[in-house]
């Protein structure tokens, strides 16, 4: 993957930006963190060169004046929502992110349920964290949001929600993923505080979209996409252009939200120290874009593979026929088509002459390399092997795993843990390779280049099992799928 973002230089000026907000409001500030603080593989992707710990990192200087809290939208605990990147639910991520946040030394205060409404779910979640020695707290919809602001900044608005017992200056807002109602929180909490006489401020981190880019970018474009189920939508910010006859981007949410935030800070200072939405952020990713060519190329990628996911999730019957044609316009507002991503008929053509699976891989110098399914091992297992072969400047016909060593497995899987598909597994086979690497040069140097997989692109053919999805993502590869099952089975798995 070619590099086009600096992050030496986002480190530097991101600290630098957020020391100076802090020191504009005396006392406490919460600071919201949209986006995610960990494992961020979005801005990764699109911004190739951003480090997926960055965020972390800078927090770690502040770490005795920090305090973290963590947002979760109980109904996304209801409906079991996931994420994407790394196929766990977002109540399981929160505890994942309390352990993560302990690990580099920060304090987690306590976590917030939005949106609560006596969801089975989210109390069942609740008890759960408490009985780990968590606090929890509980805030509510609050109707004519965010319009309504005289019923929002009262006692039958933001009043009505818990008040989140703070130790620390600074206060980190976090959640597992967008729309969990961190934003909101933030705002309540400069309510109560007003109202117990603390004077406190509110910022936001946002790494998208990036204000300082067009309003069509592709890094932007692709943050649309990732959030096509929340309906959220790049806007330019209007509050910014009035103010300072400046373009900036926002989204909406954000844009809707502002006349809240402006009565907020009136309310507490006699006048708002922002101007705009855009004014409220402290991101500064887009000063360090240095190859905006590499980006684009990047982010574009991007946009065809939350394509081709929410087409299979609608195969799955999880996906919306809405958010797919939202999907289609953005990738019309990028210029995209199906052909932009080379993997993806390289597979298809491979499928059509063989009449069966297969799978395709764009390796780091351009080569495509495709494999299909045989007797031994599935289509995505086979153009890995291949593909290993090719870097490691092995001739195509060495056989790096014995037949003798794959059947047995096979063997195991069929007559002793009943299993219907004999063929690999992208693990199985890794474990395979491992063995022979043990007694086998050409093996060895197969597995040596296992890392410059990471970044690259795949599709395959059809639908694959979670157990391989799981494995292109710990190999860092981008995987697509063409939106259909290898059987016509009513049951998947």
């Amino acid at each position: 993957m070619k590099i086009g973002f600096d992050n030496d230089k986002y480190l530097q000026m991101q600290s630098q930006r957020i020391k100076e907000r802090i020191e504009q409001f005396g006392g406490k500030l919460y600071l919201e963190f949209g986006g995610k603080l960990f494992d961020d593989f979005h801005a990764s992707r699109v911004l190739p060169g951003f480090e997926p710990d960055s965020k972390i990192r800078m927090l770690e200087q502040l770490r005795d004046d920090v305090e973290v809290v963590t947002v979760i939208n109980a109904n996304d605990i209801e409906k079991n929502k996931v994420r994407g990147d790394i196929g766990i639910t977002y109540d399981l991520d929160v505890l994942r992110l309390i352990d993560a946040f302990r690990e580099y030394g920060l304090y987690v205060g306590s976590v917030v349920l939005t949106r609560f409404e006596g969801q089975t779910g989210a109390v069942l979640f609740q008890k759960r964290v408490e009985d780990l020695g968590i606090r929890v707290y509980r805030h509510y919809s609050i109707g004519g949001y965010p319009n309504n602001v005289g019923k929002i900044i009262s006692e039958e608005g933001f009043g009505k929600n818990e008040y989140i017992e703070t130790k620390r200056p600074l206060v980190i807002v976090t959640a597992p993923g967008p729309g969990s109602g961190k934003m909101a929180v933030c705002l309540s909490q400069l309510y109560h505080e007003n109202q117990r006489g603390v004077k406190a401020g509110y910022a936001k981190f946002e790494t998208f979209p990036i204000w300082n880019l067009s309003l069509h970018h592709p890094v932007n474009l692709a943050y649309e996409a990732a959030t096509a189920d929340l309906n959220d939508v790049n806007i330019i910010d209007p509050f910014h252009l009035e103010a300072y006859g400046e373009t900036t981007v926002n989204y909406n949410r954000d844009v809707e939200v502002f006349p809240v935030l402006n009565a907020m800070f009136q309310k507490i200072y006699g006048e708002s120290p922002y101007q705009s939405p855009t004014d409220m952020g402290v991101n500064m990713a887009g000063n360090c874009i240095f190859d905006d060519e590499a980006v684009c190329q990047a982010a574009n990628q991007e946009i065809l593979r939350r394509y081709y996911k929410e087409l299979c999730r609608i195969r799955k019957g999880t996906g919306s026929d809405k958010d797919a044609e939202r999907m289609e316009v953005i990738m019309q507002k990028a210029g995209l088509s199906k052909s932009d991503r080379p993997v993806v008929a390289a597979a298809n053509l491979k499928a059509e002459m063989n009449q069966s699976p297969a799978a395709a891989i764009e390796l780091q110098d351009g080569q495509i390399i495709t494999g299909r399914t045989t007797e031994l091992m599935g289509a995505s297992s086979a153009m890995l092997l291949n593909a290993l072969k090719v870097m490691a400047g092995l001739d195509d016909e060495i056989k790096l795993i014995s037949p003798n060593v794959i059947r047995p497995i096979q063997h195991l899987k069929v007559e002793h843990f009943g299993s219907r598909n004999p063929l690999l597994h992208i693990n199985e086979i890794l474990i395979a390779l491992t063995i022979s690497a043990e007694s086998d040069p050409a093996a060895e140097a197969a597995m040596e280049q296992l890392e410059n997989l990471k970044g690259c692109e795949a599709h395959s053919s059809v639908i694959l099992s979670e157990v391989d999805e799981n494995s292109f993502r710990q190999l860092g590869i981008n995987l697509t799928c063409e939106p259909r099952y290898q059987t016509n089975k009513l049951y998947h798995k």
